[in-house]
This record gives C-alpha cells, sequence and structure tokens, in this order.
C-alpha cells in the first residue's frame, strides 16, 4: 500500500505542479495585460486549488505510512530526525511548506472570489498563487524525482 500511495504522490505532482504553474501565467497575464476575468480564469484558478488539496491529502497519507514519516519520530525520536537532512525534509520540511502552500492556495482562491474588479481578481491570485509556487518548488525532494 504504501508503494502504491508514493507512487499516486509522485505522479499527482507533476499535474499538481503543471496546474499550479498554469494558474500563475494566467493569472500573471490577466493582471498585466489588465484582461476580463473569465469563466475559463475561475476554472483554471479553481482546478490548481483542488488539485493542490487532492495532492496534500495524499501526502498526509503517505506521510503517515512511509517510513520516512511519523514513524521515523517514533522510531528514531526527533531530535534524530531534526539532525539527520534527508529525513528532516520529509518529516518536517516538506510536509511544512506544502501545507503552507496549500494555505496561500487556498485565501488567494478565496479572496479573488470577493474581489469586484478583475484586476483586483488577477492580482490576488498572481501574488498568493506565485508565492505558493515558490514554496512548494524549494521543498520538492528533487533528488528523490530524478532518481525514479
Amino acid at each position: 500500500m504504501y508503494t502504491s500511495i508514493q507512487f499516486v504522490h509522485s505522479y499527482w505532482a507533476y499535474l499538481t505542479l503543471f496546474t499550479v504553474l498554469i494558474a500563475v501565467i494566467n493569472a500573471i497575464a490577466g493582471w498585466l495585460g489588465k484582461k476580463e476575468f473569465q469563466p475559463k480564469d475561475f476554472r483554471i484558478s479553481l482546478f490548481a486549488l483542488i488539485f493542490t488539496h487532492i495532492q496534500i491529502v495524499i501526502g498526509f497519507i503517505l506521510l503517515f505510512l512511509s517510513p520516512k514519516g511519523i514513524p521515523a519520530i517514533t522510531n528514531h525520536g526527533m531530535s534524530a530526525v531534526m539532525k539527520e537532512e534527508n529525513l528532516r525534509l520529509f518529516v518536517v520540511e516538506h510536509p511544512l511548506m506544502m501545507i503552507i502552500a496549500v494555505i496561500f492556495i487556498t485565501i488567494g482562491y478565496s479572496k479573488q472570489k470577493k474581489n469586484l474588479t478583475s484586476i483586483r481578481k488577477f492580482r490576488t491570485l498572481s501574488i498568493f498563487f506565485t508565492l505558493a509556487l515558490f514554496l512548494i518548488l524549494s521543498r520538492i525532494p528533487w533528488s528523490q524525482w530524478f532518481d525514479a
């Protein structure tokens, strides 16, 4: 079961990253191009929101199943996990940054719905989704992605 969840988490991450990137590009292009906010723009941001929420749920499941997750704390203790760079990435840094990124995406999506003008909608999405994208990119375990 662990390997199946890890497989899904890894490949869903590509879809999530792609969707968030498209949402960021769309929001920045709409903001700088002073475009009118269309239903297509709403759907793009909604898909980014949905994909990131699904990814975080899969990630939480993996956090509890993976030997590099919560079981690592149980087996080695938190101080040992914090001293070991690889374990710290998987147990603390990656999950924390992804949670914060999903919070930014959720806040950005919620705030843009309350804005009345297209420029403000695009600006809100641009700021929050770009921050989330940088957080996501900062804590992806790249070495494991490319080894797989």
